[in-house]
């Protein structure tokens, strides 16, 4: 399935901050030989992660910085584009990546595991840092763009990309509400962070 990826440096925080709790409870939970099943949840889980990973915007931005070689023969670049409302106003983009069930399944199921009451107690002061996170995190990989907006916005990242795509009123509209959804979504209890991340969009 296609969903919709934000250009937005607060998602990917929040999903970058996202394997040092995983990999943290897969060791703990190998290493006190606890419940194999659980273990395999979470191993599956940050293979998943892992995957939706490279396939960030800011990912390929990072990616690309850290090697002072340049790009090997057959690597993957992020094709980047900009984004404009009817009145010529700059967007943040969103970029089209495909997400398949499985990995949404995996991550979906290491949410469950976590989320449950009877899991192995997580160190002082961490106790919702990969529930809470991953819920959010999950929240915008399930978010719903509208065809027209997903249509669209697939063509700039398509066999030929362009340089830029201007959104017609109808497909603006779409889009503010898909935005705010993302940011209700992964700012929503703290007032602070809601308004610096919405003035990324708006």
């Amino acid at each position: 399935m296609h969903i919709l990826i934000p250009d937005d440096p607060v998602f990917f925080a929040k999903f970058e901050s996202l394997e040092e709790p995983l990999l943290r409870h897969l060791h703990r939970l190998h290493s006190e030989g606890l419940r194999t099943d659980d273990a395999d949840v979470v191993s599956d889980a940050y293979d998943s992660w892992v995957h939706v990973l490279v396939q960030l915007p800011l990912w390929f931005e990072w990616y690309a910085a850290s090697r002072s070689a340049g790009s090997a023969p057959g690597d993957r670049v992020q094709v980047r584009y900009a984004l404009y409302g009817p009145g010529g106003d700059q967007l943040t983009s969103l970029y089209p990546v495909e997400v398949t069930a499985t990995d949404l399944g995996n991550l979906l199921a290491c949410l469950e595991l976590f989320a449950s009451t009877d899991t192995p107690a997580p160190p002082p002061g961490r106790e919702r840092v990969l529930p809470d996170g991953l819920r959010r995190v999950l929240d915008v990989l399930l978010l719903t763009p509208s065809d027209g907006l997903l249509d669209t916005l697939r063509q700039a990242t398509g066999p030929e990309p362009v340089v830029s795509v201007t959104l017609s009123a109808e497909q603006e509209t779409d889009y503010r509400r898909f935005c705010e959804d993302i940011v209700v979504t992964l700012s929503s209890g703290d007032a602070f962070a809601y308004r610096n991340h919405r003035a990324l969009y708006f």
